[in-house]
């Protein structure tokens, strides 16, 4: 259990001080992590409202501030460039994105041009069964994605990398409220980069 939160540990330290740079991105994830937080809470209710809650609010504050906020130069901080950087991610780099993304936006008109996806499952009635149909394939795309890079990783990597990665993602919701609770405050300062002097000091949160 030890090697598994030491893992765990150096990824969270990791995916800080390499890609959350922004105080826009920090502050967007804020916004994120309390939406996931409210969409965990319906997943035992509702998983299809979770999940619509979850892609649509959750997921495009945290990319917007990865794609359009978080800066792409040379990081001075840790004296790396953004090839690097995007190499070594342990989770979904910026391609892996784009493409996740991809499937989220063609899932819609996939199930509205086949609503029953060639049999398999019940055709939706009248605009809230689609729009519930919709939720449900997010949701299934969003335990693919987890559980897809879980395996990937063992397999490239280790096994409890995979598991470490996977247990982060479920938890980075409580983890980047406690995190970048402070980043409006500091945004409303005019600070629109963290200086990460913890990062230069090698203090880990």
């Amino acid at each position: 259990m030890n090697e598994f939160f030491q893992t765990l540990k150096t990824q969270r330290w990791d995916d800080h001080r390499y890609y959350h740079h922004s105080r826009i991105n920090q502050s967007l994830h804020l916004i994120s992590a309390l939406s996931f937080l409210v969409s965990y809470g319906l997943v035992f209710v509702n998983p299809a409202w979770a999940a619509l809650l979850a892609w649509c609010v959750s997921m495009t504050t945290r990319q917007a501030g990865h794609f359009f906020f978080e800066p792409r130069g040379y990081d001075h901080v840790n004296q790396a460039t953004d090839e690097y950087k995007e190499e070594i991610k342990i989770g979904y780099n910026i391609r892996r994105k784009i493409v996740l993304m991809a499937v989220w936006v063609a899932l819609p008109a996939v199930l509205w041009l086949a609503p029953s996806l060639g049999g398999l499952i019940e055709p939706a009635v009248g605009l809230k069964g689609y729009v519930e149909d919709v939720g449900m394939a997010w949701f299934c795309l969003g335990v693919t994605g987890l559980v897809f890079r879980v395996v990937q990783l063992w397999i490239t990597q280790n096994l409890m990398q995979g598991l470490a990665w996977g247990f982060k993602i479920i938890t980075d919701p409580f983890h980047d409220v406690l995190l970048y609770w402070k980043s409006p405050f500091y945004l409303l300062r005019g600070q629109l980069i963290d200086p990460m002097e913890h990062v230069g000091h090698g203090q880990a949160h």
